[in-house]
C-alpha cells in the first residue's frame, strides 16, 4: 500500500534490511543496513520483525508526503522528525497522518537514521533481501537511492494507535572520535611488532573517501615486512585492509568480497554500529581484543537488545492548541 512520496531524496536515502547472506562466492555483497543495532530497534518500536526493511538515512534526511495514516520510528542519528513543523521524538515511535509532511532536522551527532514504518518498507527482493546495493543496481527502489518523486510503499495496511519510546539508559551516545575494537588478523603477521603497535597506537581520521563501501583513513602509515599485496581472497565487513600507501581502509557492507592486499585486522560485528555513525573528519583509535572478548561483547548486544524489547515504554500523542500554535504533545504512560 502507498504511503510516503518523496518530495527530497535527501543526500542518501536508501531502502536496507540486514543483508543478502551466502552469495560472496558469485561476487555479491552482503550490503544491508550499516548500523544494525539501531536498525532492529527502530522496528521494535513500530512492532515489525527485526528484519524488515526501512529507510537508511545519511545526514540529510528526506522530504516525504504522508499518503495514508500509518505509525513510524527513527532511531540512530540525532536527526529529530518533523512532522508538519513539529518535532517528534527520536527513538520513538509515532503517528503521521495523510496529507502532512515528514522531514528531518538537521544532524546533530551521528551519521545515519533509521525510519521503519508499520509493515515495513517494500522493494524489490533480491537473493532473499530488499537490501539496496547501487553498485549492483539491485533491491530497494529500483537498485538504486531514492529520488525525488518516487512513491513508496508498505507492506499491510493496519494502523494502531499504541505508541512507544526507548528507555533513556539504552540510547546511544554519540561522538566525533570513538574506540573501535578489533581482532587481529588474518594477515597481521606481514607487519612487524613495531608497525602493529604504531597502528594500534595511533589516532586516525576518516577521510571524505568514506560510504557504505568503506572508509579511507588518514594517519601514520602502516608499513608490511615485505609487501602489502596478498593473494586474493575473501573480505567481509569490517576488515582493515593497509595497501601500498599504508594507510589503513575499513570494507563495511558494500564492499567488494575479495581482495588483494594484507588485512590487518577486523573490526568486531558490535563496533561495526559505531563505525556506522561516524562521519569523514572523525576520529578512530583501535583496539586490540580476544576472539572470546568479541563473543562476550555481540552476547551482551543481544541482552541490551532483548532488555529494550521488554522494556519499552508505553505514550501516547496529543495535538493541543495554544493561542492559535499547534503544539504535539508526547505523554508517557507509568505504571
Amino acid at each position: 500500500m502507498e504511503c510516503f512520496k518523496v518530495i527530497n531524496p535527501g543526500l542518501f536515502t536508501s531502502v536496507q534490511d540486514m543483508g543478502r547472506f551466502g552469495y560472496e562466492r558469485q561476487g555479491v555483497p552482503v550490503s544491508g543496513v550499516m548500523d544494525e543495532f539501531s536498525f532492529r530497534v527502530a522496528n521494535m518500536l513500530v512492532g515489525n520483525a527485526e528484519n524488515t526493511p526501512a529507510l537508511e538515512i545519511t545526514l540529510l534526511g528526506p522530504t516525504l508526503e504522508v499518503l495514508q495514516d500509518t505509525v513510524v520510528a527513527v532511531t540512530g542519528a540525532w536527526m529529530r522528525p518533523v512532522v508538519d513543523g513539529r518535532e517528534m521524538p527520536c527513538w520513538s515511535s509515532f503517528p503521521v497522518r495523510k496529507g502532512e509532511t515528514l522531514s528531518f532536522a538537521p544532524v546533530k551527532a551521528g551519521c545515519r537514521a533509521y525510519m521503519a514504518v508499520l509493515g515495513g518498507f517494500a522493494g524489490d527482493t533480491v537473493m532473499g533481501s530488499v537490501s539496496t546495493y547501487t553498485r549492483g543496481g539491485i533491491g530497494g527502489v529500483k537498485g538504486r537511492r531514492l529520488e525525488k518523486g518516487d512513491i513508496l510503499s508498505r507492506e499491510g495496511d493496519e494502523f494502531f494507535a499504541h505508541f512507544f519510546k526507548v528507555r533513556e539508559e539504552y540510547i546511544p551516545h554519540y561522538s566525533s572520535e570513538e574506540e573501535i575494537r578489533i581482532i587481529l588478523g588474518p594477515q597481521h603477521d606481514y607487519f612487524s611488532r613495531e608497525s602493529l603497535e604504531l597502528f594500534l597506537n595511533s589516532t586516525y581520521t576518516i577521510t571524505k573517501d568514506a560510504d557504505r563501501m568503506g572508509y579511507r583513513l588518514d594517519g601514520p602509515e602502516i608499513k608490511a615486512k615485505e609487501k602489502h599485496d596478498i593473494i586474493t581472497d575473501g573480505i567481509l565487513p569490517g576488515a582493515v585492509q593497509i595497501p601500498g600507501n599504508g594507510k589503513p581502509i575499513i570494507m563495511l557492507k558494500d564492499a567488494q568480497t575479495t581482495g588483494g592486499y594484507a588485512k590487518i585486522a577486523t573490526v568486531v560485528s558490535t563496533d561495526l554500529s559505531k563505525l556506522a555513525q561516524l562521519k569523514p573528519g572523525d576520529r578512530i583509535n583501535f583496539r586490540a581484543i580476544s576472539l572470546q572478548e568479541a563473543h562476550q561483547l555481540l552476547q551482551k548486544m543481544e541482552y541490551v537488545l532483548d532488555d529494550i524489547r521488554k522494556t519499552l515504554v508505553p505514550s501516547r500523542y496529543f495535538d493541543v492548541t495554544v493561542d492559535g500554535t499547534v503544539y504535539n504533545v508526547n505523554i508517557e504512560l507509568l505504571k
